[in-house]
């Protein structure tokens, strides 16, 4: 789909959330979807049009999709790339405006047993313990665990705080004897990183331990 039908797409559902001229006002206010996920109640009742009740409609439509998105995650098939660790979660984490670190307890399968939000930071930053990390993979009895957050600006490129917490849930693991298998960082796709995410396995952090 290109970006012009997309935008087509878009414009036709605010429309039919909002009515003609406030999906016109929404358009030119919010340069995206994601964008527009992200903006507060009290943002949209500022907006031309909006009164209290579209805003309730406008922010109930994306949480709507947020819990639709978790939900069909239980049938998701194997989590064995990055690739496919990305499509299950993007849409979950669209509309966050800060960072979000989840724990993805897997069994020997590598089928979801459980997902686990252990911190909740700031714009750009999100503090993470071992502890916090592997206390739900130890409750559930998983076989391996996978770890993601998001950059709220879009770019994966992963912080040294990033590597640093990754090399500590490694070794934390070996101990343990739960795998950590890959800590993807999710994006937005651009010009300079299309994919919108990054696997800090694929970039070489878990074989220089």
């Amino acid at each position: 789909m290109g970006i012009e039908e997309q935008r087509h797409n878009t414009a036709g559902v605010l429309v039919d959330l909002a009515g003609e001229e406030a999906a016109d006002h929404l358009l030119k206010q919010f340069q995206s979807l994601t964008d527009l996920s992200r903006a507060s109640f009290d943002d949209l009742t500022q907006i031309t049009g909006i009164g209290p009740s579209k805003a309730k409609t406008i922010r109930s439509a994306f949480l709507l999709a947020q819990e639709l998105a978790k939900e069909k995650r239980k049938d998701y098939p194997i989590l064995d790339t990055p690739e496919r660790v990305a499509e299950c979660f993007r849409e979950e984490f669209r509309s966050y405006n800060t960072e979000r670190f989840k724990v993805v307890c897997l069994n020997t399968r590598r089928h979801i047993i459980n997902v686990h939000e252990v911190a909740v930071g700031t714009l750009d930053t999100v503090l993470v313990h071992p502890r916090e990390v592997f206390r739900p993979a130890i409750t559930s009895n998983s076989a391996a665990i996978l770890v993601l957050h998001n950059h709220p600006s879009g770019d994966p490129t992963p912080s040294d705080a990033d590597v640093r917490v990754t090399r500590d849930l490694i070794r934390a693991g070996q101990l343990l004897k739960i795998e950590l298998l890959d800590h993807v960082i999710l994006g937005l796709p651009s010009d300079q990183q299309s994919r919108g995410y990054a696997s800090l396995r694929e970039l070489g952090y878990f074989s220089s331990l």
